[in-house]
């Protein structure tokens, strides 16, 4: 697996996993959407940590400044 995405991408996905994560906390959103928007957090924040989103793999994107 060689990594696709940059800092950027990383510090954005981490922003909105925290931030879905804080508003179901909160009780702000519930239900199935929340759980929905919970599991995206979760991909966000897996693929963040490991700098590697197969969608854009698949679509030919590449954000990473190495080659």
């Amino acid at each position: 697996m060689k990594k696709n995405m940059g800092g950027a991408d990383r510090i954005i996905r981490t922003i909105i996993a925290i931030t879905v994560g804080v508003l179901y906390w909160q009780g702000i959103i519930e239900g199935t959407l929340a759980y929905v928007l919970l599991a995206l957090s979760a991909v966000f924040l897996l693929t963040s940590f490991i700098s590697f989103c197969p969608l854009y793999k698949l679509v030919g994107l590449n954000t990473c400044p190495r080659k």
